[in-house]
């Protein structure tokens, strides 16, 4: 039950944490390398597998908040380098209000330390 809510959880914030990961980032970033970030963040305990990265960012491109791009890569296939767009720093913004509240409001009903009703 733990995982399937774990995994429902994610599946809403995954695309707010790369809008977030591409935003910080000085550089166009390839799939792997957004991963590694995400795994470094959390120290190994990533929740959000690399696979489930892949479609999130093609959505995200699909609706104009990435851009990307294909780089030949002299060790494999050609590498998709993605980068924020304006649009995406803008939804961005409105993510992270809304994610603020939804955060909020949950911690008003989950934390017990010192709260009181």
């Amino acid at each position: 039950m733990s995982q399937k809510f774990q995994r429902e959880l994610n599946a809403g914030l995954v695309g707010l944490v790369l809008l977030a990961v591409l935003e910080q980032a000085q550089e166009d970033l390839y799939g792997y390398q957004i991963a590694k970030r995400l795994q470094g963040e959390a120290a190994g305990n990533a929740p959000v597998k690399q696979g489930a990265l892949y479609p999130v960012l093609r959505q995200l491109s699909a609706n104009g908040l990435l851009a990307s791009r294909i780089v030949p890569s002299y060790a494999g296939p050609p590498r998709r380098y993605y980068r924020i767009t304006e649009a995406g720093r803008a939804a961005l913004a409105d993510w992270r209000g809304i994610w603020r509240n939804t955060r909020d409001f949950v911690d008003g009903f989950t934390q017990t330390e010192g709260a009181s009703r």
